[in-house]
C-alpha cells in the first residue's frame, strides 16, 4: 500500500487540508463582522437539537458546539458556527459535493429531448429484457455516460438561434452542455433504473401459464400510473424530513455527484496538488477504472467463474455436507467469505464505498448475531426439520424434499383446496428464509420505535421549521430558487389515489376499496423511519415480506387481491425512498426544485406508457411467452415469482404458516424483538451514557440482510469488509486520497461493471455461447453446496418428513 500512497499528515477529525473547516484568521474576522453572535448561538442550538443522535457527525464537533454554547465565548461560537455554515460538516459530503452554485442553466430543450429519448430507450429495453431469464438491466449510470457525449455533440452542431413563442424565449442550443442539464437527464433516467413494479403483477395476471386474466390496457395504465406516482408525490410532501436536513446524507448519490464533477470539470488546476502521492485528474482516473473493470470482469465472469464464489473448502471436500453447509457460497454460510467478483459484492446493498462505516459495522454484526449463529443453531439442533432442507435458498419445499408445487393444492379458478392440501404437504422454509421473515418483522417495528426514541423530537422540529432548519450551506444556496409548492405534490397524490381506487372499484381485482387505503397507509407509516435509515446509512428496508403477510390476514383467500395490495404498499414506499434520494441529488447539484418536479413527473408518466406498450407487445407477439419451455427464454421470471408468492400468501395464507399451531408460529416474537431492541440501545446511550452505543442502529442490525435469501451471506460479509477497508482503513491512513478519489472509484467500478455485463450478455449469454469448459468452470459447481444437495438427512423414496398432520 505504501507504494501507492503517501501517508496523510495527522489532522483533527480526519479533515483534509482542502477542507474549509479550519478558517484563517481573516476569514474568521469577516465572519465576526457579518454574523451576529445571537444568530450564531441560535444556529448552534438548532444543530444540537437536530444532530444529537447523528451517527455520521463526529462526536468532537458536537462537543465543540456544546462547549461554545455553554461557555458563551464569542470566538468559540463563531468558530463552531463556521463548521456548519461555510461547508457541510460531513467529511463524505465535502468529498462528493461542492459548496458552490455555478448558476448553470438546467431547464433546456436539449435536456428534455435527450432525457426523454433515453427514458424511452432504457425503460422499453429494461421492460423487454426483464421478461427473459437471465435478465439484464440498463441502469441510470449507462444513461449518464451515454448522454454526456450526446449533449456535447448537440452543443457543437445545433443552431443557437433564439425563438420566441407566446412570449417565452427558447433555443435548441443554449451553449455548452452544462452539468445541471446532465443532472436533469439523469433524474429522468432514474425512473428507468428498473421497470415498473406493477408489471410483475400484470405479468402474473395476463401470462397464460399463470392467472391468464386480462383486464385490458386501461387497467394496466391506471394501475401502473397510480402505483408509480403515489410514491413520488409522497417523497415531495416529506422533503422537510428526508431531503432538506443536512443530516440526511443520501450516500448513494455521492458516486453520481463525483462523476458529474469529473466529467464537466476537466481543468488541470488541481493536478498539481498531491493527494498521498496521487495527482491524476478524477476524469482520467474514472476512465482508467472503467477500462480496467471492463477487462478484469472477463476473468471471473467468463474465463474462471470459480473466482466469483471462491469456496475452496468445498472444492477440497465436495461431498462433505457439513463443510459445504458452513463454507459453501451458493447454499452455505460462507464462513470464509472470499470473492473476486464485484457483482457479488455490490449485488444487494449497492456499492460498499458509498455507505458509512457504522453501516458496515452494523451489517456485519447483524449478519453474525441474527443470521449465522441462529442458522447454525436451527440446522444442527434439528429444529423446523431443517436437517432435510438446504441452509440458504429462497426455494420452499414439500415433505419429500422437492420444490413446493402450488398447483397441487389448487382447485378450480385458483382457489385453495383443503383436501388437496392435506393430501399433499405443508410448506417448509429453509432456516435462512424463515429467519428472513422474522427479521423483516423485527426490522420494521425496530424502525418505528428507533425513530420515535432517537428522532421523535427532531421530526417534530422539522415539521414546524420546514426550510428554516439548522444552518446548511446547500440549503442556503437552494433558497434562491422557487420552491415547489406542497399543493403540487398533493394534487398528484390525490390524482394517483383516484386512479388506484379505480383499479379496486372498477375491476374484479379482489381488492376491497378499504384494503387499498390500508396498503397506502401502511407505506405512509414507514416512509420517514425507513427513509431516515436509508438516508444516513444507505441500507434499504422494504415491505416486501410484511405487505403480503398483512394482506393474507385481512383479505384471506384472495390471491389476486393480495398481489395488488403488495404492489401498492411495496412500490409506494419504494418510490418514496428512491425519489427522495433523487430530490437530494438535485438539492446537492443546485437544480431548481420546480424543474426537478416536472422532469420526475413527466418522465415517470411517459415511462409507464412505454413499458405497458412493450409488455403487451411482448405478450401478444412472442410465441409461448412466460412458459418454461419458451425457445428464447422469455419465461417471465418476475411474473412467475409474483404468481407463486400470491398463491403462498393469498391461498395457503399466513394463518397456516405463522398462526397458532403452525410450524413457524414462534417467529411472531420477532415483532416484539424489533420493538424492544431499540429501547435497549436507547437505555445504553441515554441512561447509562455508553457513548459508543450511539453508533449501533437496531433497524440496520435487524434489517440489512433483507435480501438473504436469495442473497447468500457471501455478498453481505464481503460488502461490509470491502467497505471497512475503504471507508475506515484507507480513509484514516490516506485521508487525502480518500477525500479526492473514493467516490469516483465507486463510480468507475460500477460503470465498468455494468458496461462489461451488458457486453457479456449480448455476446455470450443471449446467443448461448459455450464458455471455456475446464476445472475452474466445471468442477467448482460439482459440490453439494452448488448442486443444492447439502442436507443432513435424505428422505427415502416414497416416504416423507415433517408433522403427521397439518
Amino acid at each position: 500500500m505504501g507504494l501507492l500512497f503517501r501517508k496523510s499528515r495527522p489532522e483533527q477529525d480526519g479533515i483534509s487540508r482542502s477542507s474549509s473547516v479550519e478558517s484563517p484568521p481573516s476569514q474568521l474576522g469577516e465572519k465576526q463582522q457579518t454574523v451576529d453572535t445571537n444568530v450564531a448561538v441560535a444556529d448552534l442550538q438548532q444543530v444540537q437539537h437536530a444532530h444529537q443522535w447523528d451517527p455520521n457527525l463526529p462526536r468532537e464537533k458536537l462537543d465543540a458546539v456544546k462547549k461554545a454554547v455553554e461557555d458563551g465565548n464569542t470566538k468559540e461560537i463563531l468558530e463552531a458556527d463556521l463548521l456548519f455554515t461555510e461547508d457541510s460538516p460531513y467529511d463524505a459530503v465535502r468529498a462528493a459535493v461542492r459548496n458552490v452554485d455555478g448558476g448553470e442553466v438546467a431547464n433546456t430543450v436539449r435536456a428534455w429531448v435527450i432525457g426523454l429519448f433515453f427514458v424511452t430507450l432504457a425503460s422499453g429495453a429494461n421492460m423487454f429484457l426483464s421478461m427473459r431469464s437471465p435478465a439484464i438491466n440498463f441502469t441510470a449510470i449507462v444513461v449518464v455516460l451515454l448522454s454526456y457525449p450526446v449533449g456535447c455533440l448537440w452543443a457543437q452542431v445545433m443552431p443557437t438561434r433564439v425563438f420566441n413563442t407566446f412570449g417565452i424565449e427558447w433555443s435548441l442550443n443554449r451553449g455548452p452542455f452544462t452539468i445541471k442539464e446532465h443532472v436533469v437527464i439523469t433524474l429522468m433516467a432514474n425512473v428507468t433504473q428498473g421497470y415498473a413494479y406493477s408489471t410483475d403483477a400484470l405479468l402474473a395476471l395476463q401470462g397464460k401459464p399463470f392467472y391468464n386474466v386480462n383486464f385490458g390496457w386501461g387497467f394496466a395504465l391506471i394501475f401502473t400510473l397510480s402505483s408509480q406516482l403515489i410514491g413520488i408525490s409522497i417523497s415531495g410532501l416529506f422533503r422537510r424530513f428526508l431531503v432538506w436536513p443536512a443530516a440526511m446524507l443520501w450516500p448513494n448519490q455521492f458516486s453520481k455527484t463525483s462523476l458529474f464533477y469529473a466529467l464537466h470539470d476537466k481543468s488541470k488546476k488541481n493536478t498539481e496538488t498531491d493527494y498521498n502521492g496521487w495527482r491524476i485528474s478524477p476524469y482520467r482516473y474514472f476512465f482508467y477504472l472503467v477500462a480496467g473493470m471492463f477487462v478484469y470482469y472477463w476473468i471471473p465472469g467468463v474465463i474462471w467463474q470459480g473466482l466469483s464464489v471462491f469456496a475452496f473448502v468445498t472444492w477440497i471436500r465436495p461431498n462433505n455436507v457439513v463443510l459445504n453447509q458452513l463454507f459453501g457460497g451458493f447454499t452455505g454460510l460462507s464462513l470464509i467469505p472470499i470473492t473476486f467478483d464485484w457483482t457479488y459484492i455490490t449485488a444487494y446493498l449497492d456499492d460498499p464505498l458509498l455507505a458509512p462505516t457504522h453501516a458496515h459495522v452494523n451489517t456485519l454484526l447483524g449478519l453474525v448475531l441474527f443470521v449465522l449463529i441462529p442458522t447454525i443453531g436451527i440446522t444442527y439442533s434439528g429444529a423446523l426439520f431443517a436437517e432435510y432442507i438446504p441452509v440458504v435458498t429462497s426455494q420452499t419445499y414439500d415433505n419429500t424434499q422437492s420444490a413446493y408445487n402450488v398447483s397441487k393444492i389448487l382447485g378450480e379458478h385458483f382457489r385453495f383446496d383443503l383436501e388437496k392440501y392435506r393430501d399433499y404437504s405443508p410448506l417448509f422454509l429453509p432456516p435462512t428464509l424463515a429467519l428472513n421473515y422474522g427479521l423483516s418483522f423485527a426490522a420494521l417495528t425496530a424502525a418505528l420505535v428507533h425513530t420515535g426514541l432517537f428522532h421523535g423530537k427532531e421530526i417534530w422540529y422539522r415539521f414546524k421549521t420546514a426550510k428554516n432548519q439548522e444552518p446548511d450551506v446547500h440549503m442556503q444556496m437552494m433558497k434562491k430558487y422557487q420552491e415547489t409548492p406542497d399543493w403540487w405534490y398533493l394534487v398528484v397524490l390525490l390524482g394517483s389515489i383516484a386512479f388506484g381506487l379505480g383499479t379496486a372499484l372498477g375491476y374484479d381485482t379482489q381488492l376491497p376499496w378499504w384494503a387499498f387505503f390500508v396498503s397506502v397507509i401502511l407505506s405512509l407509516v414507514f416512509v420517514v423511519p425507513t427513509g431516515m435509515v436509508l438516508a444516513i446509512s444507505n441500507i434499504l428496508l422494504s415491505l416486501n415480506v410484511v405487505a403480503p403477510f398483512i394482506a393474507g390476514f385481512i383479505i384471506p383467500g384472495r390471491a389476486i387481491g393480495v398481489m395488488i395490495f403488495k404492489v401498492f404498499s411495496v412500490i409506494t414506499l419504494g418510490q418514496a425512498q428512491v425519489y427522495s434520494g433523487d430530490l437530494k441529488l438535485a438539492h446537492y447539484m443546485k437544480v431548481p426544485p420546480r424543474v426537478t418536479f416536472f422532469c420526475q413527473i413527466v418522465a415517470s408518466i411517459w415511462a409507464v406508457f412505454v413499458q405497458i406498450a412493450v409488455m403487451n407487445w411482448t405478450l401478444g407477439n412472442i410465441p409461448e411467452v412466460c412458459s418454461l419451455t419458451q425457445a428464447s427464454h422469455f419465461t417471465c421470471p418476475n411474473g412467475r415469482a409474483f404468481f407463486s408468492s400470491s398463491i403462498v400468501w393469498g391461498v395457503i395464507g399466513p394463518q397456516r404458516m405463522f398462526g397458532p399451531g403452525s410450524l413457524y408460529v414462534n417467529f411472531n416474537y420477532f415483532w416484539l424483538v424489533g420493538a424492544v431492541f431499540p429501547v435497549f440501545l436507547w437505555v445504553l446511550v441515554k441512561k447509562l451514557h455508553i457513548d459508543f452505543a450511539r453508533h449501533f442502529n437496531a433497524p440496520i442490525l435487524l434489517g440489512a440482510m433483507a435480501w438473504l435469501p436469495p442473497a447468500t451471506p457471501l455478498s453481505f460479509s464481503t460488502w461490509a469488509i470491502t467497505g471497512l477497508i475503504f471507508n475506515y482503513a484507507i480513509r484514516k491512513r490516506y485521508h487525502d486520497w480518500w477525500h479526492r478519489y473514493n467516490y469516483i472509484t465507486a463510480a468507475g467500478l460500477d460503470a465498468g461493471l455494468i458496461i462489461v455485463t451488458i457486453v457479456v450478455f449480448f455476446a455470450i449469454t443471449l446467443p448461448e455461447v459455450t464458455i471455456p469448459q475446464w476445472w475452474g468452470n466445471v468442477a467448482v459447481y460439482e459440490t453439494a453446496d452448488a448442486s443444492f444437495t447439502a442436507v443432513l438427512k435424505s428422505v427415502p423414496e416414497g416416504q416423507t418428513f415433517g408433522p403427521a398432520t397439518w
